[in-house]
């Protein structure tokens, strides 16, 4: 890591959401589209005792590629921290 990769990582980011936005939305399915440009990812949620079955899309989010795979790495670091803290409660 050099000095200014250094510099960037030691600096603290804000993060603000609009009023509307600090409850989120609840999701219980994704869907992931691939193009060349991007990754489009569709968050839903299953619409209970419905006939045919039914997602209904919450959210829509496009990010790059690089985007993608740096959240790929977040959320599976999150994901195996969420289960060590959790066998460490079972035991």
């Amino acid at each position: 890591m050099n000095a200014n990769e250094n510099q960037q990582a030691s600096q603290k980011i804000q993060v603000k959401f609009d009023a509307d936005k600090e409850a989120g939305v609840y999701s219980n399915a994704v869907s992931v589209h691939v193009n060349k440009n991007e990754m489009i990812f569709d968050f839903g949620y299953m619409i209970p005792n419905v006939k045919p079955a039914t997602i209904k899309v919450v959210s829509r989010v496009n990010v790059s590629h690089a985007t993608a795979e740096n959240f790929l790495k977040i959320l599976s670091n999150a994901v195996l921290d969420f289960k060590n803290k959790n066998q460490s409660k079972d035991k």
